[in-house]
């Protein structure tokens, strides 16, 4: 650009976290990228508008690969709308949708309606995992990355997820067409048939702390092993959702190790609660998979800033006040998550490791929630990082700040957060996608999200070296 031509926008005196490191510095942005990233030292260029970051941390935009936004036919719980607002709130900038929806996500054509339904409704941009089902594998052939280079599957359900693949067969096809067109699963990874086998031998649970021995880790176990054996026949690339027990983490970052195009996630309700937990909070923290003990806490956190875990994902999934107070048999899993995400798991880092530097826990949470998941998923041509010619998604987060989380704070449809009552440390100020503000002090910017297209992913991004 010129230099007497003015940026679109100068964000001056920002820690800004880079792949390369944490500097202080300014941020240009034009057309929507991030134009020049200049030193401390650098003279400023004329801007139409500055941001002055005051000392604050600038990371990347939040990827949050992992979230239920509900739309359509879920709309009760949550809308795309009120989903992106807390998103926004939480220094999101792009989120990757669930397929389990009414009708859920398992044709092309559903694909091309939703994101027109969603058109002109989201504040975020987005992209959307393709669901399948036991009759629908062959569509999985006709899937471009212009719709998605991801596949949701289910080894067992719940309230919101009827479409489980539990036949064996078809679980290896699954397996060998993504291979065959380079598509990365995602994976709830519990087994039906052990829970159908425990059903067999024990009652439902007859209390809200009766919930993680109705749905134990054994489950989780059993697929995670499945998942592996699959992946090193067929090399598939697989992603584990949502991982519980210390058990599944150590199996998955064993294969990894041994080369394997084995990822996983974990979330920061599955980092910030215990099974303990739910004797005071019943079905607000009720998850599938369930909250597990304090030894399986400790071992995702030791597996998160090891980066043996691969991404961090919200699970956000909620559901009414109504729905999650009903009587324990029936109480459904899930739980508000976008907008607590960055703050939630820089909560427990700093609290956990008082002693690490804070731009080392800045790195981590910028690889963990952007440039990870934008590798994984094909959109690290335009997201994931702090770097000239990519988007100009980054979040202002203030890492002094000590807040109070309240219904008055959440921007979810239906306003609950389990976190209510927590004291948050870290705060973010501003979030900016492509260059415009979308959530600051002042509210919300302009719903025109886009619905992004993705590079197709190729056999070398499945392999572990490269997240």
């Amino acid at each position: 650009m010129d230099r007497l031509t003015a940026y679109d926008l100068l964000v001056t005196d920002a820690r800004l976290v880079t792949p390369e490191g944490v500097r202080t510095g300014a941020l240009a942005v034009a057309g929507g990228r991030i134009a020049r990233i200049l030193s401390a030292d650098a003279p400023l260029p004329p801007a139409t508008r500055t941001l002055d970051a005051a000392g604050r941390y600038v990371l990347p935009g939040v990827i949050d690969s992992h979230v239920h936004f509900r739309t359509p036919g879920l709309t009760h719980k949550e809308t795309w709308y009120h989903g992106s607002r807390a998103a926004a709130a939480g220094g999101v900038t792009t989120v990757i949708d669930m397929p389990n929806t009414e009708p859920p996500l398992h044709s092309l054509e559903l694909a091309y309606a939703k994101a027109e339904m969603i058109s002109g409704q989201s504040l975020v941009d987005y992209r959307f995992h393709f669901g399948v089902r036991e009759d629908t594998v062959d569509v999985l052939r006709d899937l471009t990355p212009r719709v998605a280079t991801s596949v949701k599957v289910f080894m067992t359900g719940h309230h919101t997820a009827p479409s489980v693949i539990r036949d064996p067969a078809v679980l290896d096809r699954i397996f060998a067409v993504a291979a065959e067109r380079d598509l990365r699963l995602v994976l709830h990874a519990e087994d039906d048939g052990v829970f159908s086998l425990l059903d067999t031998h024990r009652p439902g649970p007859d209390s809200y702390d009766a919930y993680e021995p109705h749905r134990p880790r054994s489950g989780g176990i059993v697929a995670v092993a499945k998942v592996i054996d699959l992946v090193r026949r067929h090399g598939t690339a697989a992603h584990v959702l949502h991982v519980s027990s210390a058990e599944e983490s150590d199996l998955l970052s064993a294969a990894r190790a041994a080369g394997l195009p084995v990822t996983y996630e974990t979330t920061p309700h599955h980092l910030s609660f215990t099974a303990s937990d739910t004797r005071r909070l019943g079905a607000r923290i009720r998850l599938s998979p369930a909250i597990r003990e304090e030894r399986d806490q400790e071992c995702l956190w030791r597996a998160v800033v090891s980066e043996q875990v691969t991404t961090l994902g919200s699970d956000h999934a909620p559901h009414t006040p109504q729905e999650k107070a009903r009587p324990a048999p029936d109480a459904p899993p899930g739980l508000p998550g976008v907008q607590e995400l960055l703050t939630a798991v820089f909560t427990g880092l700093v609290r956990r490791f008082p002693h690490v530097p804070l731009d080392d826990h800045m790195m981590l949470l910028s690889r963990l929630c952007a440039a990870r998941p934008a590798a994984l998923f094909g959109l690290d041509e335009r997201k994931g990082a702090l770097t000239e010619g990519r988007d100009a998604d980054f979040v202002v987060f203030d890492p002094s700040a000590n807040w109070l989380m309240s219904s008055r704070e959440a921007h979810t449809k239906n306003t609950w957060s389990a976190y209510e009552g927590w004291t948050f440390t870290g705060r973010v100020d501003i979030t900016v996608r492509r260059g415009a503000v979308i959530w600051d002090s002042h509210g919300f910017g302009d719903p025109d999200g886009q619905w992004l297209d993705a590079r197709p992913l190729g056999l070398e991004t499945a392999r572990p070296a490269t997240v």
